[in-house]
């Protein structure tokens, strides 16, 4: 419901449902171990805080929505929201997209103990190249691929296979192969979904060294 969503994140902005202004209601209602709602509700005005507590902060809330965002939102203009849902679709998209590189390259970095770089503009056009790894006068290519689930990686060996005359242009004139790193989230973690590329990359580098 539209007015329960106002309620709960002008509620949550303003911290009205934090401990210090209702108490630990977790640890109470065990403490409780009420058998019904009525009795929940006798040990909290009993206990923890008093009805007329509650009300204020009621009225609280209300002031909040009413005068606080209530002036925010008439201030807002259409401008603004076209920036913001361009900032969120693009920006946002983009800097969460290149942290994600950036922690999987970073993983691979501490694996292989090689210093990884991005590679200049044109590799990315003429070689589909992202980064690279320089070994004497030798490189190796790296890309990083954001997957969002297992089902999608499919789609991107596809791809890979699409851009395998690139990568061979890239082995041709700078010696080292192309490696595809595939990125996917665990909860809030990201990690190399194809482990076995890292010992790829070492063998490859252990023969650029020789």
């Amino acid at each position: 419901m539209a007015k329960e969503w106002i309620l709960n994140s002008a509620m949550n902005r303003f911290q009205l449902n934090f401990k210090r202004n209702v108490g630990a209601v977790s640890e109470e209602i065990r403490k409780c171990s009420p058998k019904s709602i009525k009795d929940w509700e006798e040990y909290y005005f009993q206990n923890v805080r008093s009805k007329r507590h509650i009300q204020e902060l009621g009225k609280k809330l209300f002031i909040k929505i009413t005068e606080v965002i209530a002036a925010e939102v008439e201030d807002i203009t259409e401008e603004e929201c076209v920036n913001y849902m361009f900032k969120l679709v693009i920006d946002r998209t983009f800097d969460g997209y290149m942290t994600e590189i950036k922690t999987i390259y970073g993983q691979l970095q501490q694996f292989i103990n090689q210093k990884i770089e991005p590679a200049p503009d044109d590799w990315d056009r003429l070689f589909n190249v992202d980064f690279f790894i320089k070994i004497k006068d030798k490189y190796i290519g790296l890309q990083i691929k954001p997957v969002s689930k297992v089902s999608h990686i499919p789609e991107i060996y596809k791809e890979k296979n699409n851009q395998l005359s690139t990568h061979k242009k890239f082995t041709e004139k700078f010696g080292g192969k192309v490696f595809y790193i595939y990125s996917i989230k665990e909860g809030d973690k990201k990690k190399i979904y194809n482990q076995d590329i890292v010992q790829e990359i070492q063998n490859e580098i252990d023969i650029l060294c020789k």
